[in-house]
């Protein structure tokens, strides 16, 4: 089987610094890739690479049997099939929730307004916010809003879903809530690659470990090896930082999302 995602010697500079130095890296459909490191070793970079976000120097990113680093590659088109969720919500504020969520599916896919509208309420009412569809993104909170950033993306029927750092901004009583609804999409068998440094939730919630360090991928694992026996010094001596998620039990206590 063919991966759905491949990294093949990707190399991404910024100026004469180069933040992703010969990646490989496959990602099959229906896994859940975690990529962990220190901060600065080029995580987010290469989620922005994948969404077409920043733009890669050499090498080649196949995505679905395409080359997506060709000139001809539409990005506009690409992004539909590989949502992005960041730590900063980006919604509208002089829009209702349900009008953020509307937006993409109308403008950008011309899809039925009433067949739009019945998705979207119904992933409202997954992630529990149905009664937050005429709200404004001011009068909700922090976990509340990056739920609904979660939704819109999921409204374009993507094939995958990036997630960089997306509770890095809130408060640890929301962290919680947002994570239930990326663990729900695992159990559900979407393609997901999350950068997070939430370790318990990694450990959890991973097919694969994929550890960084100065832009190369250093180690990959499945997750109870990387997190009980690393196989490289560095990543032992990033894990010493997260010496309790050793004592954690294998899986996390979090809610499991019924499917729609």
């Amino acid at each position: 089987m063919s991966a759905l995602i491949e990294f093949k010697g990707f190399n991404k500079f910024f100026g004469e610094q180069q933040v992703l130095n010969g990646i490989d890296l496959q990602v099959n459909t229906g896994e859940v890739i975690v990529i962990l490191g220190p901060s600065g070793c080029g995580k987010s970079t290469l989620l922005r690479c994948l969404n077409g976000l920043e733009v890669a120097h050499s090498g080649s990113l196949n995505f679905a049997g395409r080359e997506l680093l060709d000139k001809g590659t539409d990005w506009r088109e690409v992004r539909q099939q590989i949502g992005m969720v960041f730590q900063s919500y980006h919604l509208f504020p002089h829009m209702k929730v349900l009008d953020n969520l509307l937006l993409g599916p109308l403008k950008v896919q011309k899809r039925d307004r009433r067949e739009a509208r019945d998705q979207a309420e119904a992933l409202l009412a997954r992630v529990g916010l149905s009664d937050k569809r005429d709200a404004f993104p001011r009068q909700l909170s922090g976990g509340q809003q990056q739920r609904i950033a979660i939704v819109r993306s999921l409204c374009m029927n993507p094939q995958v879903m990036l997630f960089d750092e997306v509770t890095a901004a809130l408060d640890p009583e929301m962290v919680k809530e947002v994570l239930e609804v990326i663990q729900g999409l695992a159990r559900e068998g979407m393609t997901l690659l999350i950068v997070t440094h939430e370790m318990a939730f990694a450990r959890a919630v991973a097919d694969r470990i994929v550890f960084m360090d100065g832009g190369r991928i250093i180690e990959q694992n499945p997750p109870e090896i990387f997190f009980t026996n690393p196989q490289t010094a560095r990543a032992q001596q990033f894990l010493e930082k997260f010496s309790y998620v050793a004592a954690l039990p294998q899986t996390t206590q979090i809610k499991e999302l019924e499917p729609l």
